[in-house]
């Protein structure tokens, strides 16, 4: 055993063994470019064991940076510059954040904490200590706290932001962890940010442990965001056949037509203006003029024809060996068009 890894179970890594980091996380990592090495904690940064590679990853503000240039749109260096990723800074001044509280809001989420509840129930079953994977972490995503707050589950965030939230920088194109590695992972309204959905299906596959759990939500009827990461949308059977690999423990619609028309009706009037000013107020205009819209998504849930329109879905599944083909997938179809 090396020196480092001696000091990481004496605790004397303390910068590193925080709230930020532990011990549980280093022994599931490995390098994200060879995907064999394990990694190796130096002073200030990962090596790579593997003779054959030999990467090095840096560490910053107690964060690991294991990216793979070669298969990201992301630079290690954008990190250690501190560049804007994914995810903007807030402004946390206190009369901002009562602005924010006093304006509507036009996204409505009718499935997630539902949905978490089934998922922390079915992770924790066993009652025994699980390790549960969030990609894109670094802004929580809504109901998540359910499972913070469950004491048989221990969670690791990952993103390609640092965030309050953030253990690791990663990639999901090139996850640092090895084999079968979780009992569940959560990829929350990410699936649309990434270059290649597929691939990234099939990392979280690859480090989910055998018969473990899933729980994915996907936009389909929603405008850019979070530009200029913004590349796919998913049907419902698009995105079943996404998690083609999956057994389905369930699965619906998470945000519903209601919210999609008004996030197309506050684009429409965006679409008339550039100045930032101005798409300021029309945005604050829109949340006023349309957030009851949401509303009608508690009713709209329990028609067909909603799946044809919905804002966004969620899949929740289990890893499986089997493969769903296309034929049947297309018997799956829940809309109410023909």
């Amino acid at each position: 055993m090396n020196k480092n890894s001696k000091d990481i179970k004496s605790g004397k890594q303390k910068t590193l063994i925080n709230q930020k980091f532990s011990k549980k996380l280093y022994g599931l990592l490995i390098c994200p470019i060879c995907k064999k090495g394990k990694l190796v904690m130096k002073k200030d940064s990962f090596k790579c064991k593997n003779t054959k590679c030999s990467e090095e990853y840096p560490i910053k503000n107690n964060t690991p940076i294991l990216i793979n240039e070669k298969n990201s749109i992301f630079l290690v260096g954008d990190f250690l510059r501190n560049k804007i990723t994914t995810i903007k800074k807030k402004d946390l001044s206190p009369f901002k954040g009562i602005i924010r509280k006093l304006i509507p809001k036009i996204s409505s989420n009718i499935s997630s904490e539902k949905n978490y509840i089934n998922l922390s129930n079915l992770i924790s079953r066993h009652e025994k200590k699980s390790n549960v994977l969030v990609i894109g972490a670094g802004n929580s995503g809504f109901g998540i706290e359910i499972l913070s707050k469950n004491k048989f589950i221990k969670i690791i965030n990952s993103d390609v932001s640092f965030g309050l939230n953030t253990n690791i920088i990663c990639d999901a194109h090139d996850l640092p962890f090895r084999d079968n590695s979780f009992d569940a992972i959560i990829c929350q309204a990410v699936l649309e940010h990434v270059a290649d959905p597929y691939r990234c299906v099939d990392e979280i596959y690859r480090v989910l442990k055998p018969n473990k759990f899933v729980y994915i939500e996907t936009p389909f009827m929603q405008q850019v965001h979070m530009a200029p990461y913004d590349f796919t949308r998913f049907t419902y059977l698009g995105h079943r056949r996404l998690f083609r690999r999956f057994k389905e423990i369930d699965s619906g619609i998470a945000c519903g037509p209601g919210m999609s028309l008004a996030w197309a009706y506050r684009y429409f009037l965006l679409s008339f203006f550039e100045s930032k000013i101005i798409r300021k107020i029309i945005k604050v205009f829109s949340s006023f003029t349309s957030f009851f819209l949401g509303y009608f998504d508690n009713y709209l849930l329990k028609k067909s024809g909603s799946y044809d329109a919905a804002s966004s879905y969620y899949f929740m599944g289990q890893k499986s060996n089997k493969i769903i083909s296309d034929r049947d997938l297309v018997k799956m179809y829940k809309g109410a068009g023909r």
